[in-house]
């Protein structure tokens, strides 16, 4: 990791829900750093040490850090003028981290950051040579507002998510079937898509199923990696195969886990039915199964 690559992978992480909360009615896309600034001085400090500061630039304040005596500030740029850093005081991490929502908002970038870099790894990989073809972005977690749950699926389809950029949606922006139906389920537990984490068990999309076995089995160790990183109170994995990719036990019968609870890591893996319309069982084997979901 150096200070440039840091950089460009937090222009890919900034968002309005890590911006301090007074800032966020003020936050776009076209100046991402605004009220980050404290969150982005820890970060650079996990990565490269040094010491964090403090100024005030228009009475508010502004942290940054120093490293070897050198000035290191990834939010400057939201402010429409230079900064005079003169008048710096020294601050404990400590400090800044006893604010709740500072904390809150810092995991999250970090958990961000952590996904961004894993999938640049994710895209660098060439384990399954000619059996796959890869997205031209490398993004292959669909982040929610929580983290409490993950939703599991097979592999991306050449057209879907990945492509459109929103999971579920299709590239037009059109909910698609399935996910029409798994909102009414996850209606029963109060979230919305848009509020849950989406990733698959194979990240780059299969030319032919009768790869999926093998594929799977080369994306585990990132696919493990990801869940570490996210920390999930409850995995819903999405079918057969997706469930085969998580468990750490072979089953018989698809119906003989569906529905149950297995503890993987810390965290609970609860096998549900694909919510794609041509299954009889998309919403009515699932809907006991999600009335059932404790968080």
């Amino acid at each position: 990791m150096t200070l440039e690559l840091l950089q460009k992978y937090l222009y890919k992480v900034y968002s309005n829900d890590t911006c301090y909360p007074l800032c966020r009615e003020n936050w776009h896309n076209n100046n991402p750093t605004l009220g980050h600034c404290a969150i982005v001085s820890l970060l650079v400090n996990d990565y490269f040490d040094g010491e964090i500061y403090k100024i005030k630039v228009d009475g508010i304040s502004h942290y940054f850090n120093l490293i070897d005596n050198n000035i290191v500030d990834f939010t400057s740029n939201q402010f429409n003028k230079k900064i005079n850093y003169n008048d710096k005081i020294k601050i404990d991490r400590l400090e800044i981290l006893q604010d709740e929502d500072t904390v809150s908002r810092y995991k999250m970038l970090k958990m961000r950051l952590q996904l961004i870099i894993q999938d640049d790894e994710i895209h660098k990989c060439n384990l399954c040579g000619d059996m796959i073809e890869k997205f031209p972005n490398s993004k292959t977690v669909s982040v929610g507002k929580s983290n409490d749950i993950i939703i599991l699926g097979e592999a991306p389809a050449n057209n879907g998510w990945r492509k459109s950029g929103i999971a579920w949606y299709d590239v037009n922006h059109k909910l698609l079937p399935s996910g029409v139906i798994l909102q009414k389920l996850l209606d029963e537990i109060n979230l919305k898509i848009e509020d849950t984490y989406f990733l698959e068990a194979i990240k780059c999309y299969p030319k032919d199923r009768k790869y999926l076995n093998k594929c799977s089995e080369n994306c585990k160790k990132y696919l493990f990696k990801q869940l570490e990183i996210i920390k999930p109170k409850v995995v819903l994995s999405l079918g057969d195969a997706a469930t085969k990719s998580i468990l750490n036990f072979k089953y018989k019968k698809f119906s003989d886990v569906v529905g149950k609870e297995f503890e993987i890591n810390g965290y609970k893996v609860i096998p549900i039915y694909h919510p794609s319309p041509i299954s009889p069982m998309s919403y009515k084997g699932n809907i006991g199964i999600f009335r059932n979901i404790k968080l």
